[in-house]
């Protein structure tokens, strides 16, 4: 039987250092690098994970572990392809697997790959809380070594939830029907449409009827996630009804997942994402569909 540590959407660092000192590997727990950066960052998440890492973890890319045939970025792939690539990485269905990233925010896109496991149908998964910038800060080591002990491919049976990832019509009709709510976790700027988004050739706004929790205010200042009271609190600000349906979106899909997990943590388990985001939002709807403050195409607030 799992413990229900397994279940827990976030562990501390302190639980992981022991766990790994205590022969993680061998007790059926994995690691995942899941570090991604926008290209602004310039930022090569591969090349840092090689340099320095948690010991015994391994790279997860979410660009490879994608839909490679979308115009769109890092789109959710197939139920094959997930359980192909993540068994290659030495994960079976038994594995409790621990996600974080490099991120200065101390959390950017590992809630994206907690995400996607659940997605597929994969319950032992959790954030470590505070990401590499906490566990170095709480004075764990980092390794710039491959895992010693290698597994080998695991077997993992992926199945996709198909009622947890909505598509750009899906979301349109919603414009009118109001059956989900929809949260955007991209900065006020961004949403508002006062300051640029980060991709070539997508202008700010946002989808209409939709409301803004930017990711990092889930974070406290040193990176850590506030606590279940607070988040309960933010949501309950912004009249999220955490009772009924909700739908998480960003600019790609990555930053949406917080939103996900902070619902997580308050005890909402089936959160939605927008996949395509605003980037397919901004690539599809009309003019009229994008609420915008700034001088785009958008019509005005």
């Amino acid at each position: 039987r799992k413990s229900s540590m397994a279940q827990r959407g976030l562990l501390s660092a302190k639980w992981l250092s022991e766990k790994l000192r205590a022969g993680g590997l061998a007790t059926g727990l994995r690691v995942l690098d899941a570090s991604w950066y926008l290209p602004k960052q310039k930022r090569d998440a591969r090349a840092e994970f090689k340099e320095r890492h948690i010991p015994e973890a391994a790279f997860f890319d979410l660009d490879q572990c994608s839909d490679r045939t979308s115009p769109y970025d890092h789109m959710l792939p197939s139920a094959d392809a997930f359980a192909q690539y993540v068994g290659k990485l030495g994960i079976d269905s038994r594995t409790h697997v621990v996600v974080y990233d490099g991120s200065d925010w101390g959390s950017f896109s590992a809630p994206r790959v907690w995400w996607m496991f659940r997605a597929f149908g994969h319950r032992d998964v959790s954030v470590l809380d505070g990401g590499l910038r906490n566990w170095i800060r709480e004075g764990n080591p980092v390794s710039g070594e491959a895992p010693s002990l290698s597994p080998g491919p695991g077997e993992f049976r992926a199945s996709l939830n198909s009622a947890w990832v909505k598509k750009y019509e899906q979301v349109l009709e919603n414009v009118e029907t109001k059956e989900f709510q929809v949260v955007d976790a991209r900065s006020e700027g961004r949403f508002r449409g006062t300051e640029p988004e980060p991709r070539e050739g997508t202008e700010p706004g946002h989808i209409p009827g939709s409301v803004n929790m930017p990711f990092y205010t889930f974070l406290t200042e040193s990176g850590m996630e506030k606590n279940p009271e607070e988040l309960r609190a933010m949501f309950q600000e912004k009249s999220v009804d955490l009772g009924k349906p909700v739908l998480v979106t960003c600019g790609s899909g990555v930053t949406a997942c917080h939103i996900a997990l902070a619902a997580f943590l308050c005890g909402k388990e089936d959160v939605m994402v927008f996949d395509g985001a605003w980037v397919e939002w901004f690539t599809r709807a009309s003019p009229k569909s994008m609420l915008t403050e700034g001088g785009g195409e958008g019509k005005a607030l």
